[in-house]
């Protein structure tokens, strides 16, 4: 979600000749607890979480529309994930295990199965690029987080410590001239993210907001967890790459 952004937000700012580049402020205790974060992460076996979701968009009389989604997100080694969303928009399951990756409407009852690169942030990539696949806070687990931040970034803070839903966190901020990011990483021995904020700057302020719960590390999971197996009745369907 975040790389999403990111990515866009590279090309958009790319300077042009003659102009200067903007002061940058970067502030080492977010950079370090940025890399600690994602250190962890890189080193989990297995990990599950849940994520709740809200997302702003703008409707075609522009208006602002919220939707809502809770995700539980389950990975395994460098080549297994699986999640299922719920929300208001639906619900859907996308399963993944090395070779194939499967997606499936439980509202339209129908699915598609594609041949997948044998690594999970490869996958990723591949199916947001070629298909416009979501994948539920991804981003926090690529090995170049913080370098993505650092890219995209001109100012980014460490804002001392709050408390989400009673639990202390560290409070950090990175803004650019089109987007303000807003990230509570837990300060316990484990410092993984507990919530963000994306504030999208336009015509009209776009919101997304994260809340992560109930994680369990390097719990045991069996590989049949990320098999796709289509209820009789699902139909196979056919999907149309971007243009």
């Amino acid at each position: 979600m975040i790389k999403k952004y990111l990515v866009i937000l590279i090309f958009c700012s790319l300077p042009f000749l003659g102009i200067s580049q903007p002061e940058r402020n970067i502030d080492s205790t977010a950079v370090f607890i940025l890399d600690k974060m994602a250190d962890i992460i890189g080193e989990l076996e297995s990990v599950s979480f849940y994520l709740e979701t809200t997302t702003d968009r703008q409707d075609d009389s522009k208006k602002i529309r919220s939707n809502y989604s809770v995700s539980h997100v389950t990975m395994n080694g460098p080549n297994n994930l699986v999640f299922q969303k719920t929300g208001n928009t639906g619900r859907i399951g996308f399963w993944y295990d090395g070779l194939y990756a499967s997606y499936y409407s439980f509202d339209e009852n129908n699915y598609v199965t594609l041949e997948a690169p044998d690594n999970t942030v490869e996958m990723i990539d591949e199916m947001n690029l070629r298909f416009g696949f979501q994948f539920p806070a991804a981003d926090f687990f690529y090995p170049s987080f913080t370098d993505d931040i650092l890219d995209s970034f001109d100012t980014l803070e460490f804002l001392g410590k709050t408390v989400i839903d009673g639990e202390e966190c560290y409070y950090i901020r990175a803004l650019n001239d089109k987007m303000n990011f807003q990230l509570w990483v837990s300060s316990s021995n484990w410092n993984l993210p507990k919530r963000f904020v994306i504030l999208q700057k336009g015509e009209q302020t776009l919101r997304i907001e994260s809340v992560f719960n109930k994680w369990e590390l390097n719990p045991t999971i069996p590989s049949s967890v990320f098999e796709f197996l289509p209820p009789k009745s699902a139909k196979l369907i056919d999907i149309l790459e971007k243009s």
